[in-house]
């Protein structure tokens, strides 16, 4: 399976972005697909995942009410709406498919990364 993700880039806080993860390859072994990301001297933290099949979701607390993930089946691709950004959201951005989890064990597969930076 290969990941591609797109759409990230530099915003105000208070903007918004939209990233995009299309997936490609053996992907009918892909149970969820989810976001993580890393930011400079900081582990790979979970920001949300989504079940391939049902679409049941799971957000970190951190971005709860401001974050949205949606999949398109159709497409193989995954979507991640980020509201109300903020200077702390500023990381790279992953995508990742496998299992549905909160850690990165669960995932076998990864994208490139995408780079989100929130300017105060």
């Amino acid at each position: 399976v290969q990941l591609q993700a797109s759409g990230g880039g530099l915003v105000q806080a208070g903007g918004s972005l939209r990233l995009s993860c299309a997936a490609s390859g053996r992907t009918s072994s892909v149970v969820a697909m989810g976001w993580f990301r890393q930011a400079p001297g900081k582990e790979r933290e979970f920001v949300a995942v989504i079940t391939r099949r049902g679409g049941m979701t799971s957000y970190a607390d951190s971005v709860k009410g401001r974050f949205t993930i949606s999949g398109d089946n159709t497409k193989n691709t995954v979507y991640l709406q980020m509201n109300s950004l903020k200077p702390e959201d500023t990381a790279i951005y992953y995508c990742a498919a496998g299992r549905y989890g909160p850690t990165p064990r669960e995932y076998d597969y990864w994208g490139q990364g995408t780079q989100v930076t929130v300017s105060s």
